[in-house]
């Protein structure tokens, strides 16, 4: 061997050495089958281990895995390709074209079992030179013609079982069944889906030249000759769930005569009690009519207490499915929920053939319908689900049928979900599930080495998991670190449904740690790296479980150090898939959303293209992604080379129009948009730009809204926009006073209040007036505007003076001389404060402003001026220290003092002027500590 594979041992004395190796829940090896091997310098030696039990470690691999394992060295390439390794294959996850068929032959000749996916695979399946294939299972078979299907029956005469389904066959016609019948004489078992007509012909050849076809299926099918049905004597298990036109008076004289029939499923078919008491009281041989879900049937209850059927039993949605199980078995002492657990055990002693076969169809049509049922989500199965459905689909996920068990985990799934556009899910169903140990059940699946299994899993653990309780449930099951796991998986679809559990459990703040301890988050961005392009499942899951974890200060700077900003930043920018966008865009508005606690706002600013990807996104024709990314541009314009950046990136421009489309959009999108303008707005220059650009029409608009969240954040615009004293002249000529008035009086957010109070006071501070003369207008035009400026101030200055009233107890200012003890203001400043107010940053331009208001002569600017500044500087806002040294190195606190002191400021503004003050001295005195 020219290569070793090496691990060194524990050098602690007294310690076993213990070869530690994978567990799968469908191959386990037993102690007798370990071999230690050999030491050779203190290291393992696995080259020693002898050729059996190498065998039985490729035997617990994916093919993908061994693959790995067989380049190892050329003794184990030898190893890897030998036929029992090589009975089954599932090309599912795989591009499987002629190319890869021919690479695969020379392991193939010994294939009995097989698995594919879609029209390219089964193209491909001939390359295989499979000459002793036996079965032969095939999904998304839509584009599947008469002659592939053909080419592969003529290729493959030893065929005992063929499988073509759950989604329809359209381009299969009777042509090709009877290519079947005639090349296939051994088969055993058919089921197909999805065939248009079902001809007499079809079904005689079957019945003629494949003499041992005891199992057959048509399911979903649209027209079935049922008196040809009636020739094939050999069936024992027939199937029409689904299929429609059936005449069962025909049916039921044709049927019944079968002399070997066991089994009928007629579920989610129009059948009718005549048909159903015709085929149970006339067929000698039938034990089992299974009905589900037949709405023709469950409208005559004068049916549901029939017990006239001795020795037979009605599957039904009103009979108890595990009890007409049970009465099938002779030992009448088990649970009947606990029959398909007591078959399983039985099977393992009597090797009863007969019995085997009949539960293996059991379990396959059962576990069929119940999946079919889920996926079309009828009205009024609630009761049925809850008493029997979810214990149903969990017993049959124990089923040894690998197909059988992925069906069922794809009905829990699916049987959960009531909306899937809202992620809406049936909570008492999802409980259903938990309460019956569902979710270790789902985990030991997800465990498996089958790839099919894990992504079955894994997708029913990510639904379910949108309910909180199981979220907890999965998490103390260990779940989390499994699809952590899963997420590094080289199968696309594994990986998907992986990152879409993630996802869901990344909702609770109580996982996001627990996900980034299990290496979660690593391998979310490697999942973006992997598959960049033309895989948007795994992308919009990958990308909407980074945004939900980076919303967590210490996720996001795990998402940041795994290279997420980049990964995500290429999804903005490379990806035309909106739901990728949309999640893309939400994950890096969450990373700058910590501006204060770590550097992802500038590093997401500093990423290329970032920003241009964003101002971009802004103009998409989805609501989702123009509403993320504009929330992306708000957070990111908190840091100041941001701000500019976006600018001259087109950002002012972009935001403008969006906020003049979304007058009828989302409150959501309402919001960032008038948000986003809020944050460019602090830079004056970007602010006498978005004015320029006809950003205040849509915000006054904005600030007209019902919705809070939306005119709190077009009341901030407006405030930043007012400083200019030309936009505050277009707030005036575009209606803006009465907008800002409202919402001064009247909106239930003190922060909106406050904005529009101090909004109006920019304005009528005497700033606009020079402006208005310095730009000089015609002399009617001057006196109609001088007449509305004095109107439109008046009607501000009242409505501000009554704002600041309502923080100030009438109490405190009815005696002459109002006291300015320690305790009174404390009382002034609690009954004031506005907590909100305290994340509002301003800059020294804009304090130095309110200290100049506080000489202006309107003692109502006064007031609001004083008003403000106490809000900036009170202890504990988040940027009160900054305020309080922007007044100090401006020397403000002697102006304040004399404010304070002299006669002709009002009461209001002398108390709260003296607070200031007491806060510039609480401050001072913190920072020389």
């Amino acid at each position: 061997m020219s290569r070793r594979v090496r691990r060194k041992l524990e050098e602690e004395k007294g310690k076993d050495k213990v070869v530690v190796l994978p567990s799968y829940p469908e191959t386990s090896i037993s102690n007798e089958d370990l071999v230690a091997p050999q030491l050779l310098h203190g290291f393992v030696d696995w080259t020693s281990l002898p050729y059996d039990t190498v065998l039985q470690l490729f035997t617990c691999l994916n093919y993908r895995d061994r693959a790995s394992l067989a380049s190892t060295c050329k003794t184990w390439r030898c190893l890897g390709a030998s036929s029992c390794l090589w009975s089954s294959l599932d090309l599912r996850p795989h591009k499987f074209d002629a190319s890869m068929a021919a690479s695969l032959a020379s392991r193939c000749v010994n294939l009995h079992n097989l698995r594919f996916r879609g029209v390219e695979s089964a193209d491909s399946l001939i390359h295989l030179k499979a000459r002793n294939l036996l079965e032969v299972s095939g999904d998304y078979c839509r584009k599947i013609t008469d002659a592939t299907l053909s080419m592969i029956v003529a290729r493959h005469e030893a065929l005992e079982s063929l499988q073509l389904g759950p989604d329809f066959c359209e381009k299969i016609t009777s042509d090709a069944i009877k290519a079947v019948a005639f090349c296939c004489p051994k088969l055993k078992k058919l089921r197909l889906s999805g065939i248009r007509d079902v001809t007499s012909e079809a079904i005689e050849a079957l019945a003629k030249h494949c003499p041992q076809l005891s199992d057959l299926g048509f399911f979903d099918c649209l027209n079935i000759d049922e008196e040809a049905l009636g020739k094939v004597v050999s069936v024992r298990y027939l199937s029409v769930a689904g299929t429609s036109n059936i005449k069962w008076s025909t049916a039921s004289n044709s049927w019944d005569k079968l002399p070997k029939l066991t089994g009928l499923d007629v579920s989610r078919t129009d059948i009718g009690p005549t048909a159903v008491s015709r085929f149970l009281t006339s067929s000698q041989s039938l034990k089992v009519l299974c009905a589900l879900n037949c709405h023709v049937l469950e409208e005559d209850t004068s049916f549901f207490s029939s017990n006239r059927f001795k020795g037979k039993v009605l599957l039904a949605l009103f009979t108890n499915v595990f009890d007409g199980l049970a009465s099938i078995f002779a030992d009448k002492t088990k649970k009947p929920k606990d029959i398909f657990a007591y078959w399983r055990e039985l099977m393992k002693t009597t090797k009863d053939k007969t019995v085997d076969d009949f539960m293996h169809w059991i379990e396959w049509i059962i576990s069929h319908t119940l999946l079919r049922t889920a996926e079309c989500n009828p009205q009024g199965l609630d009761d049925f689900w809850l008493t029997q459905g979810a214990a149903l689909l969990l017993n049959l996920m124990q089923s040894s049928q690998e197909d059988v068990q992925e069906r069922s985990a794809t009905g829990l799934a699916t049987f959960v979900v009531i909306d899937d556009e809202n992620a809406s899910i049936d909570c008492g169903r999802a409980e259903a599930v938990m309460k019956d140990g569902g979710i270790r059940l789902l985990l030991e699946l997800a465990k498996s080495w089958r790839e099919g299994l894990q992504s079955e899993a894994a997708k029913a653990i990510a639904n379910l998991s949108v309910n909180a309780n199981v979220a907890k449930s999965v998490a103390e099951e260990g779940g989390i670190k499994i699809l952590a796991g899963l997420a590094k998986s080289m199968n696309r679809l594994v990986a998907e449904e992986a990152a879409g559990g993630l996802w869901n459990l990344s909702v609770g703040e109580e996982h996001k740690n627990a996900i980034a301890q299990a290496g979660g988050v690593k391998a979310l961005v490697d999942l973006i790296f992997r598959w960049p392009n033309g895989c948007d499942g795994v992308l919009e899951r990958a990308a909407g479980a980074l945004a939900n974890l980076a919303a967590d200060d210490k996720c996001s700077m795990e998402v940041a150090t795994a290279g997420g900003v980049h990964a995500l930043v290429m999804l903005a920018r490379n990806c035309k898939y909106e739901g990728v966008q949309e999640q893309a865009a939400r994950a890096l508005a969450n990373l700058a959303a910590h501006g204060d606690s770590n550097n992802n706002n500038a590093a997401v600013g500093q990423e290329a293209g970032a920003l241009e990807a964003l101002v971009q996104l802004t103009q998409s024709l989805h609501e989702g992604v123009r509403q993320e990314a504009a929330g992306a541009l708000w957070n990111l314009s908190f840091d100041d080379k941001n701000r500019e950046s976006i600018a001259v990136a087109g950002g002012v421009e972009a935001l403008v129009v969006l906020a003049q489309s979304c007058s009828n959009a989302s409150t959501g999108l309402q919001e960032r948009a008038a948000g986003a303008l809020w944050g460019l707005s602090v830079s004056e220059a970007n602010s006498v730009a978005i004015g320029r650009e006809g950003g205040v029409p849509p915000l006054i608009a904005l600030a007209r809204s019902e919705a809070e969240d939306v005119h709190e954040t077009a009341a901030g615009a407006l405030w930043n926009l007012a400083f200019n004293p030309g936009n505050a002249l277009r707030i005036v000529e575009e209606g803006g006073v009465p907008a800002l008035v409202h919402l001064c009086s009247s909106s239930v957010s003190k922060m909106a209040r406050f904005m529009a109070a101090l909004a109006l006071a920019y304005m009528f501070d005497g700033r606009m007036d020079e402006y208005a003369l310095m730009i000089g207008t015609s002399s009617s035009e001057s006196t109609s505007k001088s007449i509305s400026l004095d109107g439109a101030r008046n009607m501000a200055l009242k409505h501000i003076e009554a704002f600041v009233l309502t923080f100030i107890d009438p109490h405190i200012f009815e005696s002459p001389v109002v006291s300015s003890t320690p305790t009174m203001l404390a009382q002034v400043t609690e009954r004031a404060r506005i907590q909100e107010a305290g994340h509002l940053r301003c800059s020294g331009a804009e304090i130095g402003r309110f200290v100049t208001m506080l000489r202006n002569p309107d003692s109502t600017l006064k007031a609001c001026a004083a008003f403000a500044l106490l809000q900036f500087t009170i202890p504990g806002g988040r940027h009160a220290m900054h305020h309080v040294s922007l007044m100090q190195n401006g020397g403000e606190s002697r102006f304040l003092r004399s404010a304070a002191a002299s006669a002709k400021t009002p009461r209001e503004a002398k108390i709260f002027t003296k607070i200031i003050l007491r806060n510039l001295e609480h401050h001072q005195a913190e920072s020389s500590i």
